[in-house]
């Protein structure tokens, strides 16, 4: 009986899902993340009659066919790059990106990294750092007697030193960009690296080439709804259910048939 199969397969796609929905739960108050859905399609269809047959009376053209379904699998994971709220933190370094694209860090490897997380630190080289450590690129480097940063819309970073009337510029926050953010690789610690599917970074200061502009003092939530997430639960909860039902029911006519 297909049936078992048929129902194990949704089993196995809700139990995907409800993995997904977790995980956006449980980052509900990472700065800068976004969420992810899972997308799924039926299984090849298997034909009995299709529908250009030829029926046996008649020579006449058999209008549907009969298909019979095999499941459901997980065709794809998809992340909604879609802006989170900005939250006023009145910390100096902390940016947040008002549109599209990402901050540029540079990996211990020497390759590049891309996040949406602005809460940036002064290590103690001076340099402009993620939690981690990890650099922003172009490197910023802010000097120690420095009493004021200053970030403008457009990327510039200026520093009122000790003594100083007018502050001196630092360098220029760039914004990366992808023509398929969604096909970046996801590494953890909110950080991404480019792939064939995303296409090239594309890197142009901040408002420029439809590039997000930067807010200084402000950082931009988890994009995680948490209602709709609990709602996804709960159907995900009676879908895995139903299937289940189904095993039990296609157990019992099997054993009935014995």
């Amino acid at each position: 009986m297909q049936a078992l199969r048929i129902a194990a397969s949704g089993m196995i796609a809700q139990q995907y899902n409800t993995e997904m929905i977790a995980n956006n739960l449980a980052n509900l108050n990472t700065t800068g993340f976004q969420r992810q859905r899972a997308e799924f399609h039926d299984l090849i269809y298997k034909n009995v009659a299709r529908p250009e047959s030829v029926s046996s009376s008649g020579g006449d053209i058999v209008p549907s066919g009969i298909h019979s379904g095999l499941g459901v699998q997980l065709a794809a994971t998809y992340r909604i790059f879609e802006q989170g709220s900005l939250k006023q933190t009145d910390n100096n370094l902390d940016i947040a990106i008002q549109g599209k694209g990402f901050f540029q860090l540079q990996l211990p490897n020497g390759e590049l990294a891309y996040t949406r997380n602005g809460s940036f630190q002064i290590d103690a080289g001076g340099q402009l750092v993620n939690a981690d450590g990890l650099p922003v690129q172009p490197g910023i480097s802010i000097p120690a007697d420095a009493v004021q940063v200053i970030i403008s819309a457009s990327g510039d970073v200026q520093a009122l030193q000790q003594g100083q009337i007018t502050p001196s510029t630092l360098g220029t926050i760039q914004i990366a960009n992808f023509a398929n953010p969604g096909g970046l690789d996801a590494k953890g610690g909110n950080l991404f690296v480019e792939t064939p599917a995303s296409g090239t970074v594309a890197l142009a200061a901040p408002g420029e080439t439809s590039n997000g502009t930067l807010l200084q003092g402000f950082i931009e939530t988890s994009n995680v709804n948490p209602i709709e997430e609990v709602a996804s639960l709960v159907r995900a909860q009676r879908a895995y259910e139903m299937n289940s039902k189904v095993i039990s029911t296609a157990d019992a006519v099997l054993s009935s048939g014995k």
